[in-house]
């Protein structure tokens, strides 16, 4: 994939996960995000960048989940050994001391969670922030950024491995055109919320092609 160049075989192979399996899914509904583990101070501008991304989709946010309360949830950490001390964690995310243990063991920065709904669709994404080093000294905006673009779709597992969904432009962090145009086309109404066929793909690429 290249900046602002796309083909039918690179979004196909952003929902394509390791095993092989072509495994699309957005948000059906609204996004309520909750944040734990950073000072008041910047919650407004980490929530700013997540109705940025969420909005870019055409999508909604909400003040609750009728049902979940959150089901957006960001948990940010100084080392993993944090998250067995984080109350009723355990219930949310089963077997959390063995998965801080592993976070651990592979120096992991970040790990994310999807849950889904019976269609398909994102039902919720936990995710855990590890910050340290570079992630520690990046802006708040751009972390949240970065965090909302690879939550507001199930991408593959591969797609952000070594690539950001960022790009800097005048000296700021912006979305990449190309993944900003998947995100758009993935919100398409006529577009499934899910979608296990990479021919799911080529009807993305079509509507893509239309705003690159």
């Amino acid at each position: 994939m290249t900046d602002d160049v796309l083909t039918p075989a690179d979004v196909e192979g952003c929902f394509t996960q390791s095993d092989g399996r072509y495994a699309f899914a957005r948000w059906e509904r609204p996004v309520v995000p909750v944040i734990f583990g950073v000072g008041d101070e910047s919650l407004p501008v980490l929530k700013g960048a997540i109705e940025a991304i969420v909005s870019l989709a055409g999508h909604r946010m909400a003040e609750t989940d009728p049902e979940l309360g959150a089901n957006f949830m960001i948990f940010f950490c100084r080392d993993w050994s944090e998250l067995a001390a984080v109350p009723d964690l355990d219930r949310l995310v089963g077997g959390v001391g063995d998965l801080a243990g592993r976070l651990a063991a592979a120096n992991a920065h970040q790990y994310r969670l999807f849950r889904f709904e019976e269609t398909g669709a994102i039902r919720a994404v936990i995710l855990f922030l590890r910050l340290e080093g570079a992630m520690a000294d990046m802006p708040a905006e751009t972390l949240a950024l970065t965090q909302a673009a690879q939550a507001i779709l199930h991408w593959s597992d591969k797609t952000f491995a070594n690539r950001s969904p960022l790009a800097m432009a005048n000296g700021t962090a912006v979305l990449r055109p190309e993944i900003g145009a998947i995100i758009r086309a993935a919100y398409d109404p006529v577009l499934p919320v899910a979608a296990n066929d990479p021919s799911h793909a080529l009807r993305l690429y079509a509507r893509i092609t239309r705003s690159l």
